[in-house]
């Protein structure tokens, strides 16, 4: 917020109160009974809280000291302290804080009744890990930062490890033991994890009146941000700091709840009113941000939601252009045509700042940061490491650069111990020396014939059985690139000039690719198995990570031309980013996740198909979350909206036929434009998405027919449906999986066994 604009000096009360509309006004006087602000998206909250502290300062007579107002971001803190003092210099003295940074507070405080040293330091999820090790000595690195994880887990649910409800958490019959364990190694440092900095001081609260009642003394007035965001000990914190006289405000929009993998619980703030009993509830309903065409889609979209209190967005502003939907074959077609809208916006003027591409998951950055370095246009990716630059990413990197050159030092010390095989720094060194004492002009140091047996190499048992398995494994993955390379036809120079421009004329089988290469290295060398188990959520991320690495090698031919070829596109594009320049006009790179807070000019949706937005194997509860993600999408733009849609998707080096979002069908066709290859459902009625109509292929593919899939083998037909004008069937494969077809367009794959 720009100041200087306004006024060199502190705005006076009815100054600053006449800026606001009659919700917003009401919101800032209202006293006495606790009170819930609904504010919807780019309604202006911030304003109001501020506001609200320096009203109660300024106008009420309340000393800065007894409010306390809770945040969920340093930042968000700063902006909030910020903005009050200039409205009001008293609020200086008001406690505006993370909920965090206000536990860390508590606790110093109440030091020796919480059992832990004054002079804690604050223990991270790495500090973490190490310290349950330390407790409990058999864990593995991947046990301990998967129990470490849950850990954390309960404790953001309050729960100890003699807890009834633990089970809810983990029902892994060690857990409770591990966890106590961990406990207690813990206290007996003195210090504390995150986890601590909330549940530490409602256990205080709870269970000590004294404490309790100087906190109630304390604060008059406590005042929570973003509350939709709050997880179950952040509610039970606030409600045993506030006291029978305590005014209590809350803020935030349920709408916005799309945390719950972190713990957020959007029933905090949808049983407001039921646990603070009296509650006044203001609704925050005028958009400061977006026209009203943009709004209409996002207002439909929600209000799909059962779980969420009943209001909509209206817009302050004038008409704008009407949103875009955009059908396109293939996400190669999808990241062309973001391109190419960019770019020709950018020669009639529109600076590159002012776009954003929006996706559901970090996998889907690769493309758009490839087509753009390839194009010259500057990005920047908001919330993650550039593709290349991920740990998992330059893990398999290595091993297929050590495949390729058998001399590459680097990629060996990367790979020979990750994950672990007991071969520790002295052993890698001494490894590397015996090689190149070994060596000849004649015959070149080779590190993959490495092995206990070479002279001079005196490794300890660990070590040495270590590098036994690590020398079986680069045998195997190097027999696949030669079984490959064996297959390979000498190719037209017609097709090699095509290959070279990054597309090939017919895709290769699929045991024909280098993208099969890197499925085999994800999964033999245990990579997958580590970097899931290395955190339960961000290892998910990093597996998908690995598997879109794959996808983007499904281009290139399992040979050794092929892999030097894919290494050649993978340097370029690293090349080319260190070359870009420094210039802030950039399109932004970002998922929805991390656009919340955020707004843009120009907001392009991408990947808008069921199974990517929303993902697959959700039930009803988190599909409301997808949708409040999708709505959180939406309302991040101000001028522009466009959303993209694939027909087909190359996934783990097979295309995948791809149907549109169901919540696109949730959108009336009028308040959208349609362009491209428009599915039949968008032809007909709105909201009609036909789902259980007959179908002319039901008849052939019936409920609990076995069928014959080339790639997963055989399995039956667990259910049918027609959506979005065509026909889908559900099967269940002998080997675990189920999977989505569209019969219709993938004859050539699926066969009814009985016909074989």
């Amino acid at each position: 917020m720009t100041h200087d604009a306004v006024s060199s000096r502190h705005p006076l009360p009815e100054e600053y109160l006449s800026q606001l509309n009659p919700s917003q006004q009401e919101a800032v006087i209202h006293n006495g009974s606790p009170l819930l602000i609904l504010a919807g998206a780019g309604s202006g909250k911030t304003r109001v809280i501020t506001t609200k502290i320096a009203y109660l300062i300024s106008c009420k007579g309340v000393d800065p000291h007894s409010i306390l107002a809770v945040t969920f971001t340093k930042k968000a803190a700063l902006e909030m302290a910020e903005r009050a003092r200039f409205l009001e210099p008293a609020a200086s003295r008001t406690q505006i804080k993370t909920f965090h940074s206000f536990g860390a507070w508590f606790l110093r405080l109440y030091a020796a009744e919480a059992g832990i040293d004054r002079n804690f330091t604050v223990y991270d999820d790495e500090d973490s890990m190490t310290l349950l090790r330390k407790a409990v000595p058999s864990l593995t690195k991947p046990e301990a930062a998967e129990f470490a994880h849950k850990i954390a887990l309960a404790k953001d649910y309050c729960l100890a490890p003699d807890s009834p409800d633990l089970g809810t958490v983990s029902t892994h019959e060690s857990f409770s033991c591990i966890y106590q364990a961990y406990q207690d190694r813990l206290r007996s440092t003195g210090n504390v994890d995150f986890g601590d900095l909330i549940m530490l001081p409602v256990q205080l609260l709870q269970n000590n009146p004294a404490v309790k009642q100087h906190m109630h003394r304390c604060f008059s007035v406590i005042m929570v941000d973003e509350y939709q965001d709050a997880n179950t000990a952040q509610f039970l914190l606030l409600q045993q700091m506030a006291g029978p006289d305590t005014y209590i405000c809350v803020v935030g929009d349920d709408d916005q709840s799309i945390y719950r993998f972190r713990g957020a619980e959007v029933q905090n703030i949808l049983n407001f009113p039921r646990q603070f009993p009296g509650t006044t509830l203001i609704k925050l309903e005028q958009n400061y941000r977006s026209t009203p065409q943009i709004l209409k889609p996002a207002n439909e979209v929600i209000s799909r939601n059962a779980n969420r209190f009943d209001k909509e967005l209206k817009a302050v502003r004038h008409d704008g252009e009407i949103p875009v939907l955009t059908f396109l074959h293939s996400q190669y077609d999808e990241t062309s045509f973001c391109a190419e809208i960019i770019a020709q916006a950018h020669e009639k003027g529109v600076p590159y700042h002012d776009w954003a591409i929006l996706y559901r998951t970090n996998i889907q950055s690769l493309g758009f940061e490839t087509e753009f370095l390839h194009r010259k246009i500057p990005y920047t990716i908001v919330g993650s490491l550039k593709f290349y630059d991920r740990e998992e990413i330059k893990d398999v990197t290595a091993y297929l650069a050590l495949l390729a050159n058998h001399r590459d030092e680097i990629a060996f010390e990367r790979v020979i111990n990750k994950p672990a095989r007991g071969i520790g720094d002295k052993s890698r060194l001494k490894i590397i020396a015996a090689v190149r004492a070994g060596a000849s002009p004649e015959q070149p140091p080779d590190l993959l014939q490495a092995s206990p047996e070479l002279p001079g190499l005196a490794l300890p048992a660990k070590a040495a059985s270590g590098l036994k398995e690590f020398n079986s494994l680069m045998k195997e993955l190097a027999a696949y690139l030669e079984q490959g390379q064996q297959k390979q036809i000498p190719l037209p120079v017609e097709q090699l000039a095509s290959e070279a421009a990054g597309r090939q004329s017919a895709p290769l089988p699929r045991t024909e690719q280098l993208s099969y290469l890197i499925q085999q290295i994800i999964e033999k060398t245990g990579l997958a198995e580590y970097h899931n188990a290395h955190d339960e959520i961000a290892g998910t991320q990093r597996f998908e990570n690995m598997q879109e690495l794959a996808n983007s090698a499904s281009l290139y031919p399992l040979s050794t031309g092929g892999l030097l070829d894919f290494l050649d596109h993978i340097e370029l594009d690293r090349t080319l980013e260190q070359n870009e320049s420094s210039d802030t006009d950039a399109v932004t790179l970002i998922t929805v996740h991390n656009t919340k807070g955020l707004e843009f000019p120009r907001v392009i949706l991408t990947g808008m198909e069921d199974g990517i937005f929303p993902r697959q194997g959700k039930n009803d509860e988190e599909i409301e979350e997808e949708r409040r993600l999708f709505y959180v999408g939406i309302t991040r733009a101000k001028d522009m909206l466009l959303m993209t849609s694939c027909r087909t998707r190359n996934r783990f080096g097979k295309t995948d036929e791809m149907m549109p979002s169901p919540f696109l069908l949730e959108i009336n066709p009028g308040t959208v434009k349609l362009l491209g290859e428009i599915p039949l459902v968008f032809k007909r009625n709105p909201g009609n998405n036909q789902t259980g109509t007959e179908h002319p292929l039901a008849s052939v593919w019936k409920k609990g027919r076995k069928i014959y899939h080339d790639d997963y083998g055989y399995g039956w037909i667990s259910s049918t449906q027609t959506l979005s004008g065509e026909f889908t069937i559900t099967v269940q494969f002998e080997n675990g999986l189920e999977k989505r077809f569209l019969p219709e367009y993938q004859k050539n794959l699926l066969t009814p066994a009985d016909e074989l």
